[in-house]
């Protein structure tokens, strides 16, 4: 168990898995409370989001072991607090209407930016924030687990507005309940394969850094960034085979009586 390559990989499926149930649980647990109690949860949470820029500018100094696990979860609460507000439904965007069942794709994906706008813009400023903060810098583990991050929920959401066989809708909280008309259910897409394809080739990347490299804190910083791309992965591919992927934080989660596993045929969009 001494393995550091073994180590990280626990630390990041471990991460990955405890951070995402945590914040499902809080999400849950505010989902039927008024929008200004949600606010203020999500503004209680938002030292995470500040702490998180501090860490990665701190870290962008340093290429030792303790820097390099420092980096990527600062990276993990700057995308935690992003997706928590969005959950939350604060930070979402300016159309909260359903989807109609019939419309040409342009009109669709428009409707369905609507959804996303006001996240996605958060999401590219925090990006483009990372960027100058850690390019070029000595230790830029923790960018590049943005960047997984961001490129991964990226073609995520392309898949669901191309279509997907299937879509979890378990742990969609009822502030987010117009998206649902917002998904479609479909087989395979074109955008599929390239997305999967883009995604192997990125964890082939960093498999061949963590074999050709021979110092510490590089083999763990690439092991790190493999496994969140393998788990990027594993979330696509969900979305094409009958996995319960929902049965892994289901078990921490309060009780959910309107339970939907799997998106209704006559959902459409994104």
């Amino acid at each position: 168990m001494s393995n550091p390559i073994i180590i990280a990989c626990l630390v990041a499926v471990f991460s990955w898995w405890f951070f995402t149930g945590a914040i499902l649980l809080v999400v849950r647990l505010c989902d039927r409370n008024s929008i200004s109690f949600r606010a203020k949860v999500t503004t209680a949470v938002s030292p995470f989001f500040v702490l998180g820029f501090g860490g990665l500018w701190y870290t962008s100094f340093s290429s030792d072991v303790q820097s390099v696990y420092l980096a990527f979860f600062s990276a993990l609460a700057i995308w935690g607090w992003i997706e928590f507000a969005f959950l939350t439904g604060i930070i979402t965007g300016p159309n909260t209407m359903d989807c109609p069942r019939v419309l040409m794709p342009f009109e669709r994906f428009i409707r369905a930016w609507g959804t996303l706008a006001y996240h996605e813009i958060l999401l590219v400023i925090s990006l483009l924030l990372i960027l100058k903060l850690c390019w070029g810098a000595e230790n830029t583990f923790g960018m590049w687990t943005f960047i997984v991050l961001y490129a991964a929920r990226v073609f995520a959401k392309l898949n669901l507005f191309f279509g997907v066989p299937r879509i979890n809708l378990e742990f969609v909280p009822q502030a987010l309940d117009h998206l649902k008309s917002h998904f479609k259910i479909a087989a395979l897409n074109w955008f599929f394969p390239i997305s999967v394809t883009l995604l192997t080739f990125a964890l082939a990347c960093w498999v061949e850094r963590i074999y050709a490299l021979s110092n510490a804190p590089d083999i763990i910083g690439f092991t790190l960034l493999a496994t969140m791309t393998a788990m990027a992965l594993v979330e696509h591919w969900v979305m094409v085979l009958p996995v319960p992927d929902a049965r892994l934080w289901r078990w921490m989660l309060p009780d959910n009586k309107n339970r939907q596993d799997i998106c209704r045929k006559d959902y459409h969009g994104l």
